[in-house]
């Protein structure tokens, strides 16, 4: 076996269970800017992971025993040039490339969570697929859309107005879903009172004309939308083009532009970039400006999630990738405790010592202990702690953290970080989540790296809260310790393979899959976590065109209850007279040029702005701090919200300029609360 100047991992396990017609195939994959994991793959199973048009056998390579091995410098190039008579290494753009080095640390850290033990010792999860039929039957009912199947679903009302959002590419995800329902129940001869999909987009004879033309403007403007921001030819980048491939548009569906690029509208694609060189996406600032996770009710959220839901799966299916979802666990966990406790328990314990908590007090106090230790130190969560070390500091945790008597200044940070990721392995339910799993497995066959990153967005905001801001700790503490590369020699590649490993490999799953398929998804699973952390300024945050479809569910809503109001003035006379006095005093100072804002928590009640284009919140704010000497909250604890009209309520981002909200949103109330953070 050649070896040349390489550094060898061999996995003893893997010489004991690969299979005898396994043949080994070491190709080092080249994509357009850059090399990719050397990677194993069997002759019965073509895993489309790590698929090339052609690879590369090693010669000499044994047919039975599995081994990974990575082939550096010239030595071993210029052996492979010449035993094969083809080019050393062979082009593949199925992933993006990733360090050779960075890959040895992934299956040492495999080796690592192996030896700990920890994954023998739990239960194993039994990851299902949901039979035909229930897969469908529980998404619509996901989605707020159980009155489809089930006329006695209490969600009627809600789902003819959510229906009534959705674009072409959303309405055809439902359609498909319901289809597929409606033929299962056929094929068991089961009665049924799926409507035809005919049936739930139909128009009213009234309002056909107008929607055709209102659905052609749409797409037509969708169309010029995604050109204009593809060829970076907007009203501010004339003549542009260069930039197209990194230009975010967060006002069309996602699935639009999916279709659009399918149908011929493609842009050029951004080649890949090696290590941490990923592109640096932009997206045109919106005068309404950006909604983060958790800016919005939780009425409004629950909005978000199920049109999040159908977005999703449409994504997806416009690009032809079928995701199989896992049926929803139920295991026996602790009830009590650090390690193995589910999220939502731990903050259950937590809220009870510290209200408002978000995210674990363990992970947090393990994050902060490292970073105080020092993120300067190389090899910071790549080297690990003494294994015997770190069990016996667990078992301390569980005894002594709550009651404030654990010794941290003993604590070394290595072994805190094995901690931090024992943490992560040890949930009993996956941090991505069991439903989720196979959608973020599957985010990296879109075949765009923009749509990559908006297919992630979705996800993220399909989390429960808990593991959606657990996961937003966990990276922004991993670009803290990116950002001192220079020293502790961890790159943004670095950290995603050892950080990968713990992530993905939940207890069970691993369980269920083969060695060939772990190599296939190595550097599938490390490429996500790239994502995740490089981007995760643009992840974390509601997308407008979701955010604007919940604003016409609200209006519809608002109709309705206008219509039922109506029926019972006489008894809410008067306090409708109140309310329409007040609108009409705040609309008239909007046109007089001034805006009131509410202040309800503090001394000063309520204050005029005047209303001036560049008006931004940020300045509403100074303003108010100018007057309110007294206050002794700081500033970046206060928050403008945008409340009613078409919104239940929502934290303005600072740079929001008041006058365009104004024209989205007329009878919107503005109003300063101080916010948690």
């Amino acid at each position: 076996m050649l070896l040349g100047e390489s550094r060898a991992v061999v996995r003893p396990k893997l010489r004991r269970n690969f299979p005898d017609n396994a043949a080994l195939k070491m190709s080092r994959q080249q994509d357009e800017q850059g090399v990719v994991l050397t990677a194993y793959t069997s002759n019965s199973e073509a895993l489309s992971a790590i698929s090339c048009k052609e690879q590369t056998e090693f010669p000499g390579a044994s047919r039975r025993t599995g081994q990974y091995n990575v082939q550096r410098g010239k030595a071993a190039g210029a052996a492979l040039g010449s035993s094969s008579g083809k080019a050393p290494y062979q082009r593949c753009s199925s992933q993006d490339s990733l360090d050779e080095q960075a890959m040895v640390d992934y299956f040492k850290e495999v080796e690592i969570i192996q030896r700990s033990g920890d994954a023998e010792t739990q239960e194993d999860l039994q990851l299902k697929v949901a039979d035909e039929g229930e897969q469908e039957e529980a998404w619509l009912m996901e989605a707020g859309l159980a009155t489809l199947f089930d006329e006695s679903a209490s969600d009627g009302e809600d789902g003819i107005v959510l229906l009534s959002t959705l674009t072409r590419t959303q309405a055809a995800a439902v359609e498909r879903r319901v289809e597929t329902l409606k033929q299962t129940l056929r094929k068991r001869n089961k009665p049924y009172s799926v409507p035809d999909v005919r049936e739930i987009f139909k128009p009213s004879p009234a309002s056909q004309s107008k929607d055709e033309a209102g659905s052609t403007e749409r797409s037509g403007s969708s169309k010029q939308e995604v050109e204009g921001l593809g060829n970076g030819a907007g009203p501010d980048a004339p003549g542009g083009g260069a930039d197209s491939e990194t230009d975010i548009n967060l006002e069309v569906s996602f699935s639009e532009q999916a279709l659009i690029y399918k149908e011929g509208l493609k842009v050029t694609q951004l080649q890949n970039e090696a290590d941490d060189r990923l592109p640096d996406f932009k997206v045109s600032q919106d005068k309404t400006g950006q909604t983060r996770v958790g800016d919005l009710s939780a009425e409004d959220m629950k909005k978000v999630r199920r049109l999040v839901l159908i977005e999703m799966s449409a994504l997806f299916d416009t690009c032809g990738i079928e995701v199989k979802a896992h049926k929803a666990l139920k295991v026996k966990v602790r009830e009590s405790g650090l390690f193995g406790v589910s999220l939502s328990t731990l903050l259950e314990q937590d809220q009870r010592r510290i209200p408002g908590t978000k995210v674990p007090l363990i992970l947090q106090h393990l994050i902060s202990h490292i970073e105080e230790q020092g993120l300067d130190t190389e090899g910071v969560l790549r080297i690990p702690g003494a294994a015997t070390r770190v069990k016996a500091v667990c078992h301390e945790l569980e005894h002594k953290f709550y009651e404030s008597m654990f010794p941290w200044e003993s604590l070394k940070q290595h072994d805190a970080a094995s901690l931090l990721k024992l943490f992560i392995r040890e949930l009993p339910y996956p941090l991505l989540t069991v439903e989720y799993f196979n959608a973020f497995i599957s985010v990296l066959k879109l075949p765009t790296k923009k749509q990559q990153l908006q297919a992630l967005n979705l996800l993220l905001l399909l989390l429960p809260e808990p593991n959606r801001d657990t996961l937003k700790a966990l990276m922004e503490f991993f670009q803290r310790v990116i950002d001192h590369k220079d020293r502790n020699k961890m790159t943004l590649n670095n950290v995603a393979v050892v950080m990968a490993p713990n992530i993905f490999m939940c207890k069970g799953f691993r369980s269920k899959i083969s060695e060939q398929q772990e190599f296939a998804m190595a550097t599938g699973t490390a490429n996500i976590v790239r994502l995740l952390v490089r981007y995760q300024n643009l992840l974390w945050t509601i997308p407008k065109f979701i955010l604007n479809q919940v604003r016409k569910q609200n209006m519809e809503n608002q109709r309705k209850m206008n219509r039922d109001r109506a029926v019972k003035k006489l008894l809410k006379m008067m306090y409708d007279r109140e309310r329409a006095s007040n609108k009409q005093e705040s609309n008239a100072e909007a046109e007089g040029g001034f805006i009131r804002v509410q202040a309800p928590q503090f001394s000063m009640v309520s204050m005029a702005v005047q209303l001036t284009e560049d008006l931004k919140a940020s300045d509403v704010l100074t303003r108010f701090l100018s007057q309110e000497r007294t206050l002794s909250v700081k500033r970046d604890d206060l928050c403008l919200y945008e409340m009613g009209g078409n919104i239940k309520e929502r934290c303005l981002d600072e740079e929001t300029y008041i006058k365009a909200l104004l024209e989205l949103n007329p009878t919107a109330e503005w109003v300063i609360k101080s916010v948690q953070h």
